[in-house]
């Protein structure tokens, strides 16, 4: 039996997941509230995904003149936990030209797994970021 929190929503339901011993088709879940739960644990536990986040360098002369040197980046979509370490060496090896808006894609369809890794921040080329929150949310 595995013991999972659920991160769907708020509550935090506390999941109990029983694998049948002859088959990894069959989990029984227990403790959750809503139907998302079920979800989550069935998925958590057969293919676990998470979105990632991290940096990536600002091209040129306008790193190094400016107080940002990096751009915060997130992928769009979950990514599978096995490929995390691939995605994170190809995400902290690119440099991205200034100006930056949040939400534009900085690495597209990463290697066909329909994951885009896009900027999280608007940074102008002055390197001041945005303070407008709207643009904080893509």
């Amino acid at each position: 039996m595995r013991n999972l929190t659920c991160i769907v929503c708020p509550i935090g339901c506390s999941l109990d997941v029983e694998e049948d011993a002859n088959s990894q088709e069959n989990l029984s879940v227990t403790g959750n509230r809503c139907k998302r739960g079920e979800v989550y644990a069935r998925e958590e536990i057969r293919s676990p995904k998470r979105v990632v986040t991290a940096t990536c360098r600002i091209e040129g002369e306008a790193g190094s003149a400016s107080s940002v040197r990096r751009v915060p980046v997130k992928t769009s979509s979950p990514c599978p936990r096995e490929k995390i370490p691939a995605l994170l060496h190809d995400i902290y090896k690119t440099t991205i030209t200034l100006p930056v808006k949040t939400g534009d894609v900085v690495i597209a369809d990463w290697k066909g797994e329909n994951i885009d890794v896009i900027a999280a921040r608007t940074i102008n080329l002055s390197g001041n970021k945005s303070v407008n929150v709207i643009d904080e949310m893509p």
